[in-house]
């Protein structure tokens, strides 16, 4: 087939397609939508607890995939709201005709403005076929611009994590190497994306595309241009799609802006304020969550209301966490860090139990050292265990008893140890108020 692009016969077939395209894009946009408005709220469910808990890959590939459905549900929207009215204008056209100016009998001056602004009712219609087709193109291009502007920013990390701060590499040349990887990397970020918005201005300029050229090459790569290139240059050699290009990209900024402004009916009271001694949060207590559907908070306990004789305290697991406990125990760090993305094949099925069991006791009794519990001034013996949630989140539980608790408001209170330039101090991990009633 790519040798036959140069013949007639190829050439007509391919006319043929384009004449009757328009039904295939309303076919495919009529299902995306729907498809992707049923994923729509389980991927933004996903962002919210990736960042919840502090999953980074999760949330990067959850925040990459939402940006894409919103994009690809407003273009497609556009699109098939913009394809009916050209189908219903090549109705009226069958019916009426071309618009006839001196049937509608106006003055001289209003028939002269009209026939030079509004034109043929035909050129009306070419003109809503040229925005449809562009739109339903540029709705999957920008999906690759999303994996460009991704794959180069999610870049710097990965040289930050794997060369500079690697412990594969001697120091020196781990630094040699990676800074001035670094630096080229984000200069050449800089370079492209100018070249991006100004429509290849630097490829335009003589001298300047020579020096461009290499950076031009290695991105291509970066950002997998290669796969979507001609689509790209077909679309900017066209006067019309660079027009359209221009407004569409001010026009999503705008709906971005548009989408995170919100309401607020007072200067003191903010519902996504965390819990305090004034303030109790939907998110740190389990019996809300449930009926609410809300995220977890850092820190949970059963009920506003305690007419139990304990309380239960559950701690969310994040690999923060893991950190600080490497920071109090350097000795359970282990050399070679498994977490991130892994696959679960495994090679090598042996493994020491008893070693594992007895890192774990370790490194759960740091946890219990850095942690601490507080019912008000009354201090409680820190004796987390390893759980999971009524969600099967993962994370640290324990229980306090009430015995000695008054009945009334009360206020729990979580800290932790921080290290800082040197010293340990105390910071506030959780405040939730509660009610104690004996049943």
């Amino acid at each position: 087939m790519s040798q036959d692009h140069t013949k007639p016969a190829f050439k007509k077939l391919l006319q043929k397609l384009q004449e009757e395209s328009w039904q295939l894009e309303l076919l495919i946009s009529g299902f995306a939508i729907f498809g992707l408005i049923t994923i729509f709220e389980p991927i933004s469910n996903s962002v919210k607890e990736a960042q919840n808990s502090q999953q980074i890959y999760k949330f990067v590939i959850s925040l990459v995939a939402q940006i894409s459905c919103a994009i690809l549900i407003f273009n497609l929207v556009l699109h098939v709201l913009l394809r009916g009215l050209w189908i219903g204008a090549l109705g009226l056209r069958y019916v009426s005709g071309d618009i006839d100016y001196e049937e509608l009998n106006y003055s001289e001056k209003f028939t002269k403005y009209l026939k030079k602004r509004v034109g043929s009712f035909d050129r009306y219609i070419g003109t809503l076929e040229n925005y449809c087709s562009i739109i339903f193109a540029i709705s999957f291009l920008l999906i690759f611009y999303v994996l460009a502007i991704t794959f180069t920013i999610v870049l710097i990390p990965l040289i930050a994590i794997y060369i500079i701060d690697s412990d594969w590499l001697p120091g020196l040349v781990s630094k040699g190497i990676g800074v001035p990887l670094m630096i080229l990397l984000v200069i050449g970020m800089i370079i492209t994306f100018i070249d991006f918005v100004t429509l290849g201005f630097l490829k335009k300029k003589k001298w300047i595309s020579k020096i461009y050229f290499p950076i031009y090459w290695i991105f291509s790569f970066v950002t997998l241009s290669f796969l979507y290139r001609p689509l790209v240059y077909n679309f900017l050699d066209n006067k019309f799609g660079r027009r359209l290009s221009l407004i569409l990209v001010p026009f999503y900024l705008f709906i971005f802006v548009l989408i995170s402004v919100s309401y607020q009916n007072s200067n003191y009271i903010n519902t996504n304020a965390n819990s305090s001694d004034i303030m109790a949060n939907l998110e740190n207590y389990e019996d809300q969550l449930i009926t609410n559907k809300k995220f977890t908070g850092a820190v949970t306990i059963q009920s506003k209301t305690i007419t139990d004789p304990y309380l239960n305290v559950f701690l969310i697991f994040s690999e923060n966490i893991e950190d600080r406990i490497f920071n109090f125990n350097p000795t359970l760090k282990p050399k070679d860090d498994r977490r991130g993305l892994h696959s679960n094949i495994q090679f090598n099925t042996t493994s020491n139990r008893s070693d594992n069991d007895s890192l774990r006791r370790e490194y759960l009794r740091t946890f219990n050292t850095i942690y601490s519990v507080k019912i008000d001034s009354m201090s409680f013996s820190s004796d987390f265990v390893l759980s999971q949630n009524f969600k099967n989140e993962l994370g640290f539980e324990t229980y306090l008893n009430l015995d000695s608790i008054s009945e009334g408001k009360h206020l729990l209170k979580v800290n932790r140890l921080r290290i800082r330039k040197g010293d340990t101090a105390q910071w506030i991990v959780g405040r939730i108020p509660f009610w104690y009633f004996k049943d």
